[in-house]
């Protein structure tokens, strides 16, 4: 049986499923900052900034294997 993919539609055009798993990984990360900021997220890795793309990617492939 095959899955259908719910597509987003704005101003009459469709925008993949992809797009829509990657504006809600970008609303969690933003919720995420303060939080990462407060238990010292950035001090536990010598590049912040690779550490927060990775995890970035890991809620992103999380979000796609879940709907």
């Amino acid at each position: 049986m095959a899955h259908t993919f719910p597509e987003l539609i704005i101003g009459g055009v469709l925008l993949a499923p992809f797009v829509t798993h990657l504006m809600v990984t970008l609303v969690i990360i933003i919720v995420l900052r303060p939080l990462l900021l407060v238990i010292g997220f950035a001090k536990m890795f010598s590049h912040a900034a690779i550490a927060e793309l990775s995890l970035g990617v890991t809620i992103l492939g999380l979000l796609i294997l879940l709907f």
